[in-house]
């Protein structure tokens, strides 16, 4: 049976590991943007990480660039997260959440949640 273990991600530093690396910690997995109207939201994420993680918290942010919010460039997104929101939790290498190329930890996620699509 697949868990969340099972899969991988890449850092925005091109450091590629499996999540099981967090077995038995709380992952907080959210896609972000830093162009969308909700991007404010990495402040509360920095706090939630900040407060959190020596407790066993693990905040991953995997952006994404199917809505046309993200900025051109991997590291120009890592670099606004971080000047604008002082993001220091763990972000990714920029991922498809939705069609025929969607990152397999979303269409894992998805399924389990039984949401779907992203909207």
């Amino acid at each position: 049976m697949t868990s969340i273990y099972d899969f991988s991600v890449t850092s925005m530093e091109g450091e590629t590991f499996k999540l099981e690396r967090f077995r038995d910690q709380v992952l907080l997995v959210v896609n972000t943007a830093s162009k969308c109207g909700l991007a404010p939201q990495l402040e509360g994420l920095e706090a939630l990480h900040k407060k959190y993680h020596d407790q066993g918290l693990v905040v991953i942010g995997l952006p994404s660039n199917q809505f046309r919010q993200e900025l051109d460039s991997d590291e120009a997104a890592s670099e606004y997260c971080q000047v604008h929101y002082g993001v220091t939790f763990l972000m990714t290498k920029r991922v498809a959440v939705n069609g025929d190329d969607t990152d397999p930890l979303f269409d894992y996620l998805k399924t389990e949640s039984g949401h779907g699509r992203i909207k």
